[in-house]
């Protein structure tokens, strides 16, 4: 999830490598805020799961563990889209705080 970018010529001047920094900062708070809405919905989906009231018909440890990567990669694309909204609350509080 780690934006990488190409180099560029003016990264060579003190000014620009200062800006990098601030830019690579800047994604890896955002990666890093990404990866933990990502875990938290994908916990809430598993809670969810354990929480239903009755088993299928087919139901069994196979189907438990294609279920678990079906959440996994919803949960990934729900943080990736911000249906949240958490990765964008816990960006801005790392940029405020300066962290």
């Amino acid at each position: 999830m780690t934006i990488i970018s190409p180099p560029s010529l003016a990264a060579t001047s003190p000014l620009s490598s200062n800006n990098a920094a601030a830019d690579k900062r800047q994604a890896d708070i955002q990666s890093m805020a990404a990866d933990f809405e990502a875990i938290f919905v994908r916990q809430m989906l598993k809670t969810m799961r354990t929480s239903s009231l009755g088993e299928g018909l087919f139901d069994g440890q196979g189907t438990e563990q294609f279920r678990d990567m079906q959440d996994a990669k919803v949960a990934e694309s729900m943080a990736e889209k911000g249906v949240f909204g958490i990765a964008q609350l816990l960006t801005r509080h790392l940029e405020n705080n300066d962290v």
